[in-house]
């Protein structure tokens, strides 16, 4: 027997699905700054007055970094929509701050995927969620350019004790692994965000080249926003080092954070452990980096999941046909 749920019924229940993301956005913010072991809020809070780097001028080319960060996140998640569907600008920011809100309680921001393509018609939502990882895979292929030079030149610079052979070995099955995803793509099984190989590499073929390489220039254009804003923290917080060591050291940190899956508002925890190891070696003070890192994390995610928790609380589902 079918039975139909009420009206009302669904419109209570996706009511309380959208007060539960925000609600959980918010509680899981709180509990950052209150029960986080590494720096306290008052601990934070204090060093911060101690430091009196902080004027309106500093602070607002701080947010202004902040706001083109996303500025080109969001008109990198147009561009890649735009493939399938024409969205307007203001439809993209409502998407990615909004995917933002609903990744915060999720591993590997898997809440994001599911948010974005509620936005989209049932017609277009497999292919939201595969522009949505070609999204991803672009910022994870900068990051990975970046960090590992700096790593490399981190590891030789500063003589890093590491098991050469357990690396070459985990080398040499990372090779072995992707020729076989590369040549067996007939025959695989294996998923990446429940995607076979297959499908995601047909999806990619079919796009445009200019689409990945606008895709991966403004991953680019990120990349170099975010981190030169930490570097221009540093130099707030008075650490005298020069910016090609300081980029280094940034560039490995994002790309050893970037290999290790969390949740997302747990990504300022591992990062503070990260930064505090790797920044140990340019003898920048542990407070300092786990500020810096707090803030990072304040301007590129907080404020930007409360401005998209107005968005999840306005969603509204679209039409069968769009």
């Amino acid at each position: 027997m079918h039975y139909d749920v009420p009206y009302k019924t669904k419109q209570f229940f996706f009511v309380l699905i959208k007060l539960s993301i925000v609600v959980g956005a918010f509680y899981f913010i709180y509990s950052k700054f209150a029960e986080n072991e590494n720096l306290q809020f008052n601990e934070f809070i204090a060093f911060l007055k101690e430091n009196d780097t902080f004027s309106v001028k500093t602070i607002s080319f701080l947010l202004i970094l902040s706001i083109f960060n996303w500025f080109f996140e969001i008109l990198k998640w147009q561009k890649l929509v735009t493939t399938i569907k024409k969205i307007s600008f203001r439809n993209a920011l409502e998407q990615s701050l909004g995917g933002l809100t609903a990744s915060l309680i999720t591993p590997n921001r898997l809440g994001d995927y599911g948010a974005k393509a509620a936005y989209f018609g049932k017609q277009f939502r497999t292919k939201i969620v595969l522009l949505n990882l070609l999204g991803n895979m672009a910022q994870m292929t900068i990051t990975t350019i970046f960090g590992l030079v700096g790593f490399i030149i981190f590891v030789n610079r500063y003589q890093i004790d590491l098991n050469y052979y357990k690396i070459a070995r985990f080398a040499s099955l990372l090779i072995l692994f992707s020729l076989f995803a590369v040549f067996g793509v007939k025959h695989r099984r294996f998923k990446i965000k429940g995607f076979s190989f297959e499908r995601i590499i047909d999806f990619i073929r079919k796009i445009a080249f200019t689409t990945h390489i606008t895709t991966l220039t403004l991953s680019l254009i990120r990349y170099l926003i975010f981190s030169f804003q930490f570097y221009y923290l540093l130099t707030m917080f008075g650490v005298d080092v020069e910016y090609f060591k300081a980029m280094v050291v940034i560039t490995s940190m994002y790309f050893l954070v970037s290999i290790v899956p969390s949740i997302s508002i747990f990504d300022v925890v591992i990062k503070g452990s990260v930064a505090v190891f790797l920044f140990g070696y340019v003898e920048v003070n542990e407070l300092t980096i786990l500020s810096i890192i707090t803030i990072m994390w304040l301007l590129n995610f907080m404020i930007p999941s409360l401005f998209g928790s107005y968005f999840v609380l306005n969603f509204k589902l679209p039409q069968t046909k769009e």
